[in-house]
């Protein structure tokens, strides 16, 4: 029992956060709810303070002209019971208790709302022959205080105070006024006056109702307009985020409905008119896009032919430099290199143009990505050996199996084998690392040479890019490989990062997933070598493009 009760407080919390979020969800997305509320909470105080001043006001005009008639009504009453008890021969006690006893009747029937009246002996001045005191309702004769009797005898003027009234369904306001009389021969009396507030205190109630009911209407009627007028405005608003975000998804035919005249109306014309500005521009680029493109593939296939030629030629001269002089020898050796250079930039153009036409497909089946690895560094350890750089390698021990395109992920470590001894300082390790998890395969590789800033790691898979354009490099590369490479991992689903530190190398991580349709959340390898430590502070725009590995994300630096 203990733990279903349990369980169903755990619910009902979870329902009321989960209320309290879609709330404030609502409340940061909705202008035009902050906008209502808003208004009912400024009108909501605005009515209270108004009804507030209001109903004070009426009220205390209510009981200050009541108080003013019930003076004046039992001021005049004491001057008819002094007027009374003058006139009167009251030779014997019995005379005397029956005009105490007639005059607060006569009184409380010509007082307005027929109040209470009572006459009681002065204590200081008893007659010699006792008399009653006298009452219209003996009932409420402890409504009469000792604090206004003692007003009263020791003041012979007019004196008033609020009192309680007791009845059956609780108490009532009320008002008791008290002036002193004498009987001739007889001494002083105390007269009072008991007025019953109860009509003014339903008046007050009925107007507070009144007020109440009207408030409730005025405020409804204020956030309805609030809605309305908002509405109006938003809604226009609403509409043009709608139609941005449908020309952001590359629908260049939305556009704004247009009504009316007014501002609103101007608004949808300008931006009816900037969407077609802009769609007009994107179709001009997208034309002189797909021209270069065109243009890029139909003189890459035109150069191959006079390409062939050339290097047959070529190798033709480069076969028979012994028989030649030194100069004409090593003119022999350099028109072969470049011959290869400008070999290696051809096909790395077509390789571009097939990206940019959409035309590159994945041959992709089950390899184990060890043995790829092991085809790249065979690839690159004449390099290395040429710039003084050995190669460190890591492979687990398990099968690294996973849907890939050998070739494809060859060229990608070849490049990035390349580019690492390339920067590499002499007589350092290039680390080559490679791990697997149950949904990815992840590639590491490290240099120790000149490093990168966070800047130059944002740029460095742009087509064509050199951090340095002036430094000289004993390998001149076509600078598209990186930029190749990280087409490739796009095309196998996959992640290709960089990171570096000035002084302290670079790092390149090309992260697989094992089967086809795998979306990627993390990497089994870190980005950032262990032994460098953890990774330095970044700014704010890299900080908005970090992977679930935390680590920033180059996906996007392509498809600008």
């Amino acid at each position: 029992m203990n733990a279903w009760l349990v369980h169903a407080r755990l619910r009902l919390r979870l329902r009321l956060l989960g209320a309290l979020r879609e709330a404030a969800s609502h409340w940061r997305t909705s202008l035009q709810l902050r906008v209502v509320f808003t208004s009912l909470i400024v009108g909501l105080l605005a009515v209270a303070v108004l009804g507030g001043y209001l109903t004070s006001r009426i009220r205390d005009g209510l009981v200050n002209e009541r108080i003013s008639r019930v003076l004046e009504e039992s001021a005049r009453g004491a001057r008819l019971a002094q007027g009374t008890f003058d006139s009167a021969t009251l030779s014997t006690s019995s005379a005397v208790q029956q005009i105490l006893y007639d005059v607060p009747r006569d009184l409380q029937s010509r007082g307005s709302g027929h109040p209470e009246v009572f006459l009681f002996r002065s204590p200081s001045q008893l007659p010699a022959v006792l008399v009653n005191d006298t009452a219209t309702n003996a009932e409420r004769v402890a409504v009469i205080g000792p604090k206004i009797r003692a007003a009263v005898q020791a003041d012979s003027g007019q004196h008033w105070q609020p009192v309680a009234i007791p009845g059956v369904a609780g108490q009532s306001p009320g008002v008791v006024v008290g002036s002193a009389v004498t009987i001739p021969a007889w001494g002083t009396y105390e007269l009072y006056y008991l007025y019953d507030l109860s009509p003014e205190q339903s008046s007050l109630y009925l107007i507070q109702r009144t007020l109440g009911g009207g408030a409730i209407g005025l405020v409804a009627l204020l956030g309805f307009l609030t809605w309305l007028v908002t509405r109006q405005a938003v809604q226009p608003v609403r509409s043009a985020a709608r139609v941005a975000e449908r020309l952001a998804d590359g629908l260049l035919d939305e556009r704004m409905v247009v009504h009316g005249q007014d501002e609103m109306a101007t608004l949808a014309r300008s931006f009816n008119a900037m969407a077609e500005s802009l769609q007009d521009q994107i179709r001009r680029m997208e034309s002189l896009s797909r021209m270069q493109r065109r243009f890029v593939s139909d003189v890459s296939h035109e150069l191959r032919t006079p390409l062939t030629t050339i290097r047959m030629a070529g190798e033709v001269i480069y076969a028979s430099r012994g028989g030649f002089d030194p100069a004409v020898a090593r003119s022999a050796e350099l028109l072969t290199t470049q011959i290869d250079r400008f070999e290696a930039l051809l096909a790395d153009l077509l390789e571009i143009s097939r990206f940019d036409a959409g035309a590159a497909v994945l041959d992709a089946e089950e390899h184990d990505v060890r043995d790829v690895v092991t085809r790249a560094i065979d690839q690159a350890t004449p390099l290395a050996e040429s710039r003084q750089v050995w190669l460190s390698v890591t492979f687990p021990e398990e099968r690294c199996a996973a849907d890939i395109d050998p070739r494809r992920i060859e060229r990608v470590l070849r490049n990035l084998l390349v580019n690492a001894i390339d920067h590499a300082a002499e007589g350092t390790p290039v680390e080559i690392v490679v791990a697997v998890d149950r949904t990815s395969v992840g590639l590491r590789v490290r240099d120790h040479g000149t490093g990168m800033t966070q800047d130059e790691a944002a740029h460095v898979f742009d087509r064509f890019w050199r951090a340095d354009p002036a430094r000289s490099r004993s390998r001149g590369g076509t600078g598209l490989g990186l930029a190749i490479s990280l087409e490739d991992a796009h095309l196998h689903g996959g992640w290709l990062h960089a990171w570096g530190e000035p002084g302290n190398g670079a790092s390149f991580r090309l992260t697989l997933p094992r089967r086809a349709g795998i979306v990627l959340s993390a990497s089994p390898l870190p980005l950032v070598p262990e032994t460098f430590g953890p990774v330095p502070h970044q700014d704010e725009a890299a900080s908005r493009q970090m992977d679930p590995a935390g680590l920033p994300d180059f996906d996007h630096l392509e498809a600008r």
